[in-house]
């Protein structure tokens, strides 16, 4: 963990990343739970109970308080990785501690992902699918594989997340878990215009994510909902040409989505504007993007701003439509 945090500005190849869940897809963990010979201090559980405590309350804040709360969560991380290190636990404990870091490295993982600072990001995700391994929570590890094929999605690197996510979907048997990770895949299928495979993996994601109701979720997936299946369906079928119906799902995925969930509704805004723009419509296109942008203003999301500049040479084929000026002015200002 510690050499992790030392490396963070070390960007990763592609082909290192599907290496990596390669082996994490074929490793036996047990082998990966080895006590410290070098700890000295004994920690119990009363002790972790009060930093699982902690990392709950944090991590449940609402994105507009990130800016106060992401500081603690960085922090808390790092007391828990220097208690790995430095401690002595039994194996009951450390299986807890683990657990913990590998959580808490998924969360400050996302808060550098939304700032932009991939590599960062993608260190942490790494760090906590080390953590993972050696607390044998397979279900964790195909997380963080998950956000690592997120991201390389994000960054325009579609086959290495569909590589990624193949090997992701061997660690979690739980149906909403491999539901989320079936619809990224579907998007990353989408992206290099893989059709057939695209909606194999989309009926798939409809399926698990219907078999996992009454079921209890893991923490890392239990905001997966038929919002979300409507919305990422929708944008894999926005990139396979599908426009009319990618809108309709887009904008019936947003209309399910729950007001605690801001961050989300902006993203969701975000690609509705896009639909609107290939289907001709840049008056609707203005209200939805300018939506996104004043949302994510409010909340502190970058990301959701970021996916709202990128719209802005399309809307500039649009001078004189409704809103677009508007649009431009904000997103420039």
């Amino acid at each position: 963990m510690e050499r992790s945090r030392r490396t963070f500005l070390t960007a990763i190849p592609g082909s290192a990343l599907v290496t990596l869940a390669s082996t994490w897809a074929s490793t036996d963990t047990q082998a990966l739970t080895s006590e410290s010979l070098h700890n000295t201090k004994s920690v119990g559980e009363e002790l972790v109970t009060l930093l699982e405590d902690i990392s709950a309350r944090l991590t449940v804040q609402a994105t507009e308080e990130r800016q106060h709360t992401a500081p603690l969560i960085d922090a808390l991380l790092t007391t828990v990785t220097d208690i790995i290190d430095g401690s002595r636990y039994n194996r009951p404990v450390k299986l807890r501690l683990h657990a913990l870091a590998a959580s808490l490295s998924q969360t400050v993982g996302w808060h550098r992902f939304d700032y932009g600072l991939h590599d960062e990001a993608s260190q942490y995700w790494i760090a906590g699918l080390h953590s993972a391994h050696t607390g044998g929570d397979r279900d964790m590890g195909a997380a963080l594989l998950g956000d690592l094929a997120y991201q390389a999605s994000w960054r325009d690197v579609p086959a290495t997340a569909a590589s990624i996510l193949e090997r992701a979907l061997s660690g979690t048997l739980h149906p909403a878990a491999q539901s989320l990770l079936q619809l990224r895949l579907a998007r990353a299928l989408a992206a290099q215009g893989e059709r057939r495979a695209t909606l194999r993996a989309l009926t798939a994601a409809e399926h698990l994510l219907d078999a996992s109701s009454g079921e209890p979720v893991p923490a890392w997936c239990a905001w997966m909902s038929s919002a979300d299946l409507a919305v990422d369906s929708g944008q894999a079928l926005l990139d396979l040409g599908d426009t009319r119906r990618a809108h309709q799902l887009i904008r019936e995925g947003r209309k399910l989505l729950p007001p605690s969930r801001d961050k989300t509704r902006g993203v969701f805004r975000a690609y509705e504007a896009r639909s609107h723009l290939d289907l001709g419509e840049p008056e609707r296109a203005a209200a939805a993007a300018l939506e996104a942008l004043q949302v994510a203003q409010r909340i502190g999301a970058p990301r959701c701003v970021s996916l709202v500049r990128d719209l802005v040479p399309a809307f500039e084929a649009y001078p004189h439509a409704q809103g677009v000026g508007e649009l431009l002015d904000q997103v420039a200002a």
